[in-house]
């Protein structure tokens, strides 16, 4: 299926590894051009030669931390630079935040600003040239709503679900879609190394939890991202699309 993103100019956050790095290999093979940021540029810059070494156009490395305002401002001005303005935003950049009932105010901020401030910055930079031109498409990638220990990121990723879902109806006559997937168990860095650090964990919990039998790859996110940047989804906004393998809801 021809999803006719070819050409379009997307920006992905989080992208130097996990879900990120996904994203955007599956956006590149549909032969969008796309610039890819995060904090970690040895990885982006390998990521980019990978991309590159498939035959599609090689990906704009923008180095900085969307967690700083001025930077969230910079990466998207470089990308706009070089790209055009900016067509598809996917919103991948977060991370776990475990805490306690008595964490301090500077955890808190730290992961409200990497889990939901972020996407609302680098949003808020891309929308008004979406607006011009009357088409847009922004993706969030989010997390579990399901808890069964505090962690601030859950709390900023529930911010992040709610936002998007009051900015989709703002901007939807305007041709501008805004969609968040909250993955399941993906094999990426924070799930392998941190949450199932053995295959024996990793066993257990998709016996208990995962229909499927198996964790997803990245580009299993990617699939679902690039097919709502694509004009064939221009009827669906303002929703979250789990992409877990019917992992159990109450699963954690």
């Amino acid at each position: 299926m021809d999803l006719n993103i070819k050409g379009r100019a997307a920006l992905v956050s989080g992208a130097s590894a996990g879900i990120g790095a996904g994203v955007a290999r599956v956006l590149a093979r549909e032969g969008v051009r796309l610039a890819i940021t995060a904090r970690r540029g040895d990885l982006l810059a390998r990521l980019a030669t990978q991309i590159a070494g498939t035959g599609a156009e090689r990906p704009l490395v923008v180095i900085g931390d969307v967690t700083v305002a001025a930077d969230a401002t910079r990466i998207v001005a470089q990308a706009g630079a070089v790209l055009g303005p900016i067509d598809i935003l996917v919103n991948c950049a977060g991370g776990a935040r475990p805490t306690q009932h008595d964490g301090s105010d500077a955890d808190w901020d730290e992961a409200f600003a990497l889990n939901f401030t972020a996407a609302r910055r680098l949003t808020q930079a891309v929308l008004p040239a979406m607006q011009a031109r009357q088409w847009g498409r922004i993706v969030n990638i989010s997390g579990s709503m399901e808890p069964r220990s505090l962690n601030a990121a859950t709390a900023a990723k529930a911010a992040l679900h709610l936002w998007a879902k009051g900015l989709s109806c703002d901007v939807a006559a305007q041709g501008i879609t805004v969609n968040t997937i909250p993955p399941g168990r993906i094999n990426s860095e924070q799930v392998l190394d941190k949450l199932h650090p053995t295959d024996e964990s990793r066993r257990a919990f998709i016996a208990r939890n995962i229909p499927i039998g198996y964790f997803g790859d990245p580009e299993d996110i990617g699939q679902l991202v690039a097919f709502l940047a694509s004009p064939l989804a221009r009827y669906i906004t303002g929703a979250v699309i789990p992409v877990d393998g019917g992992m159990h809801f109450f699963a954690h």
